[in-house]
């Protein structure tokens, strides 16, 4: 599978569908992980960085991960195409832009990634749609028990796993749910959300990871704490208290705007609503934001002619790469900005 064919499609994990999903996109779990025998990577040469890549990349593709998976060498790949990579969640951006040998292996679902040679040796992700971290902990430890069959992690009894930055040394786990908190933001209660997650010392990000703005009303939750706490404890802690009580502010938020903020919120979803569908040019930031006030509308019954599916998958598939690779050359912004407004209109204008 090459990556101009997943350009053209939306992640499983990002289909709309899911246990609470039209709060909670998507949940992700990812283990950091490094090979006994060898240095940290900021102190690897780069034929010791190669020898890491062959070791992992032959056992991570041996390991039946339940369906198909194919290899990309990030350090080969153009940097359009670690930006792709870096859109759809399957690398960082520390690795698209990393140095030496390095790459990733990917599922074509897209439901999970390994990025070897990032800031540790390995780092396994394993996501799914909805809010379904129990089940992404049970397949990414299958996952993990695997390759550590074939490969040796560095690993103290006393201390856990041993990873390149001290935050994820124990464990090496980071649970993070990807959420949509429009009438938080509408009603002017977002400082919930911020005061559930100081309370528990977890990490916001934007919708697309650390440095990123919450752009569109979309936030990524992760703890930050690995150490002295079991992969299980996190996981539970995320699933039956943190995320359900988030869920619960915002569901609050989206009744209130129903009952007493109805003309307010109905005004905001049909001038997002007219823009997509006429404007000729629409930059990336407008794009989710507008978006974002569509997704609210068909989750509330507000907007009925409209999937959630078609909603997710144009925030995913007007993204500057996506719209690059996909038109088979380079576009500068205003070139962007009018593609995208075209791609809008023309898959909000379909029934």
């Amino acid at each position: 599978m090459k990556l101009e064919k997943i350009s053209k499609q939306i992640s499983k994990w990002f289909d709309g569908r899911g246990p609470h999903s039209e709060i909670v996109i998507s949940s992700r779990i990812r283990l950091a992980r490094n090979i006994a025998g060898y240095e940290f990577l900021p102190r690897l040469k780069p034929e010791r960085q190669a020898e890491i890549l062959e070791k992992l990349k032959s056992a991570i593709l041996s390991v039946n991960v339940g369906e198909e998976v194919f290899f990309i060498d990030v350090a080969a790949s153009s940097e359009l195409e670690q930006d792709l990579m870096v859109e759809r969640h399957l690398i960082s951006h520390r690795h698209a832009r990393g140095k030496g040998p390095r790459g990733a292996v990917i599922a074509g679902t897209e439901a999970f990634t390994a990025m070897i040679n990032e800031e540790d040796h390995l780092r396994l992700q394993v996501f799914k749609n909805g809010l379904q971290l129990t089940e992404c902990l049970a397949e990414i430890n299958k996952i993990d028990d695997e390759i550590e069959k074939q490969v040796e992690y560095a690993f103290s009894p006393k201390y856990g796993y041993f990873t390149a930055c001290p935050t994820n040394l124990g464990t090496g786990i980071r649970v993070s749910v990807m959420l949509h908190l429009p009438a938080l933001k509408m009603t002017g209660q977002i400082e919930k959300f911020f005061n559930a997650t100081s309370d528990t010392d977890l990490a916001v990000r934007g919708l697309f990871g650390e440095g990123t703005e919450a752009i569109g009303d979309f936030f990524q939750l992760s703890n930050q704490i690995t150490l002295g706490v079991s992969e299980t404890e996190i996981v539970e802690e995320f699933t039956n208290d943190i995320v359900p009580r988030i869920i619960d502010y915002e569901t609050l938020a989206r009744e209130e705007l129903l009952s007493s903020q109805k003309a307010v919120l109905d005004d905001k979803i049909q001038r997002a609503m007219g823009l997509l569908k006429s404007a000729r040019l629409i930059s990336s930031q407008e794009a989710l934001f507008l978006l974002s006030n569509v997704r609210l509308g068909v989750n509330l019954g507000r907007i009925k002619d409209i999937d959630i599916s078609t909603v997710n998958e144009l925030f995913m598939l007007t993204q500057p790469a996506h719209l690059q690779i996909n038109n088979n050359k380079i576009l500068d912004s205003e070139q962007r900005d009018i593609v995208r407004a075209e791609i809008i209109r023309k898959r909000l204008s379909q029934k």
